[in-house]
């Protein structure tokens, strides 16, 4: 992972009066280096005493509500502690604004490597390594869609009842809304968006068993290990809630490459050796035992829905508030996931 020395946002002093407070070392914050990560977060390690650890904060324009995020985020990984679940092992967290100007947790370091960040030996010459990555990714969306999220203590951290059929209209409001920014085309401008939508409106699965939904789960946010082909840690559970998991296993889908339209963002090289997307479904199926009847629907889902959220970026760009380049490139990714939605629509129910 890459890595810059930037101290903004995290104040050793203060850190290490906290930590004195809940037994965690003595002595100075030491080696402090930011790690690469989203716009939306910062995430340091340092090293203090003879142990090292991860911080992670908003930024430090934080997005509203983005300490109760930060708090969400600690609560999931301290209810998977002890699962099969690869992730980051929880270590503490702080709700008290005065600390570091807002709330935050420390986590244990992982040792891995992000495939879209680049892949390192033995992985790159390995086509056999990186299918065995594909299918370890879909072992993990089924790993956490395994745990009965009341017994974890995540009663009450989601809304499961209607999940699936505010989906729908949740996002076609969020698409609607980005009409306030000067300049954007319109919803018309991800031209399938109309027809995908109708689709997803009037085909909603009958019901289904709620459990922890990551939210974003893709090869961007987990780590592989180094030492071989298997998951080192599910990582960025900001949109983690209570929901449909096979909602998990269709964003692995729907932003797979291996199948037009290609989508110009989430480029992995080399790719030959993953598995396909009809592989990584029936994997899934051999390791849970939840109806697939649906699939092609929540991947379809899938693709609406990360379409409506990358074009938030490009509608931004239009009016100013984002570069433009990358506004261009995320539009032209959402129009190609609008298109692979409507493909899977039209799919065979898959059996």
């Amino acid at each position: 992972m890459n890595t810059q020395t930037n101290m903004t946002g995290l104040d050793p002093n203060r850190l290490a009066d906290w930590m004195d407070t809940k037994g965690l070392g003595s002595g100075p914050i030491a080696d402090v280096t930011r790690l690469a990560g989203g716009t939306q977060n910062l995430i340091f390690r340092f090293r203090r005493l003879d142990r090292d650890y991860v911080l992670r904060r908003p930024s430090l324009a934080p997005r509203p509500r983005a300490g109760e995020t930060m708090m969400r985020e600690a609560r999931v990984l301290a209810a998977l502690a002890g699962s099969k679940v690869p992730h980051p092992a929880l270590v503490a967290k702080c709700e008290d604004d005065s600390i570091l100007g807002t709330a935050f947790y420390l986590m244990e370091p992982v040792t891995g490597f992000n495939a879209v960040n680049g892949m390192p030996e033995p992985h790159r010459s390995s086509p056999a390594l990186r299918r065995r990555m594909g299918l370890a990714l879909v072992e993990g969306a089924a790993a956490l869609a395994h745990i009965d999220y009341a017994a974890a203590g995540l009663e009450g951290f989601g809304r499961p009842e209607n999940f699936l059929e505010r989906q729908v209209s949740r996002w076609r409001d969020q698409l609607d809304s980005y009409t306030r920014q000067t300049g954007w085309p319109g919803p018309q401008s991800l031209q399938d968006v109309g027809s995908l939508s109708d689709y997803l409106a009037t085909n909603i699965p009958p019901g289904y068993r709620p459990g922890i939904l990551h939210g974003d789960y893709q090869l961007a946010n987990v780590m592989y290990r180094y030492d071989s082909p298997e998951l080192a840690a599910i990582v960025d559970w900001e949109l983690s809630t209570i929901g449909d998991p096979l909602l998990d296993l269709a964003w692995i889908v729907a932003t797979w490459r291996g199948y037009d339209p290609e989508l110009p963002v989430l480029q992995v090289e080399p790719w030959d050796g993953f598995p396909t997307a009809d592989e990584l479904i029936r994997h899934y199926a051999d390791h849970s035992l939840r109806d697939m009847t649906c699939i092609n629907w929540y991947v379809a889902l899938a693709c609406f829905k990360l379409g409506i959220i990358l074009e938030g970026t490009h509608a931004r760009a239009c009016a100013g508030k984002a570069a433009r380049e990358t506004g261009d490139r995320l539009h032209e990714a959402a129009v190609s996931l609008m298109q692979r939605g409507l493909i899977w629509s039209k799919r065979p129910v898959w059996q």
